[in-house]
């Protein structure tokens, strides 16, 4: 019976491991739009800015959370992400919180 249990645990672990929806070629492509993302980030809204914000891209979907100084930003970072290739859309879930003097 623990083997069975067993067997059963590492067949789940391995099924939840490899379940994808992603090509290899798709993941490829994803990686390289949020370094590009990042990096225009860092160079465009400010290196400071950069580790309050973070970057996901799945399917070419970008998708950014974090927190921000100012609308401005919000909608810089969102501006600067969709002009990298290869991004097909852009969901900007970063939060506008001033940051005390």
């Amino acid at each position: 019976m623990k083997r069975f249990l067993l067997s059963l645990t590492v067949l789940a672990a391995l099924l939840t491991g490899c379940r994808t929806n992603e090509t290899p070629a798709a993941q490829v492509n994803d990686i390289e739009i949020t370094a590009s993302v990042k990096s225009k980030l860092a160079s465009d809204v400010g290196l400071s800015t950069v580790p309050d914000i973070a970057v996901n891209s799945t399917n070419g979907v970008v998708t950014l959370s974090g927190a921000v100084d100012s609308a401005t930003t919000k909608a810089r970072a969102e501006t600067i992400a969709s002009s990298v290739p290869k991004v097909v859309r852009v969901v900007n879930n970063l939060q506008v919180s001033p940051k005390p003097r």
